[in-house]
């Protein structure tokens, strides 16, 4: 499935990137000041993207949360079965992030393994530890809350990453630290890729750089808008 009309766009960056024709961006990165670029405008469409997130009424924010869990339980049950005997890596939501928790507890009665991110070292790879509902959290890096280290170490089968920006090539525009590519890179098998976010988050392109990993699948509260392959 490709991307619904969206209208293509670019936000006033504060430097060059978004006047980078596309016969001219290098998507390897061997100008160094095309990257110092595309650093600033990423920098720049964080702010402006989790700015307008974070401006929507609180009902807003639960009604896009309620409708991606409806879209990712169907795609779930028709490309997953479910999720029966699988793992799954959900997020705690932060930021105005949409909120899946009722699902990730429906999902736990349901019988599918559920695991959250850690950040058990800087600059390393994510580590997963077991939640479930009655799982007592402990704070992480940047006050998240996360599993207790006694908690149960998985490793998952399909991945929810949570989207600042993202675009029709599947590549996510993240908090900018790097730890979910880094994880994904690390992981063998690699999970299979959900990005979850607001329609309106959508660029016309990241300017991917050599570390950006592409998705599995785009979704949004208007369904799913990337999808580049089959589990």
């Amino acid at each position: 499935m490709g991307i619904t009309d969206t209208g293509s766009r670019f936000a006033s960056p504060p430097c060059l990137a978004g006047e980078i024709a596309p016969d001219y961006f290098d998507p390897m990165a061997v100008d160094p000041e095309q990257a110092r670029d595309v650093a600033r405008w990423r920098t720049s469409e964080r702010t402006r993207l989790r700015a307008e997130r974070q401006a929507l009424s609180v009902s807003d924010r639960a009604a896009v949360g309620a409708a991606v869990a409806r879209h990712l339980r169907e795609l779930l049950v028709t490309r997953f079965d479910g999720a029966q005997g699988r793992v799954i890596s959900a997020y705690w939501p932060i930021k105005g992030e949409p909120d899946l928790r009722p699902l990730m507890a429906d999902l736990h009665a349901a019988g599918v393994t559920l695991a959250l991110p850690v950040v058990d070292q800087e600059a390393a790879p994510l580590v997963f530890r077991r939640w479930t509902p009655d799982t007592i959290m402990v704070l992480g890096s940047w006050n998240i809350p996360v599993p207790p280290p006694e908690a149960d170490a998985l490793t998952p089968d399909i991945t929810l990453a949570p989207l600042v920006g993202w675009d029709s090539q599947g590549c996510r525009l993240g908090y900018g630290g790097g730890y979910f590519d880094r994880t994904l890179a690390a992981l063998t098998p690699r999970p299979f890729t959900i990005g979850i976010g607001f329609h309106s988050a959508y660029l016309t392109t990241i300017f991917p750089q050599p570390h950006d990993i592409p998705l599995d699948v785009i979704l949004t509260q208007e369904g799913v808008q990337v999808s580049r392959q089959t589990p």
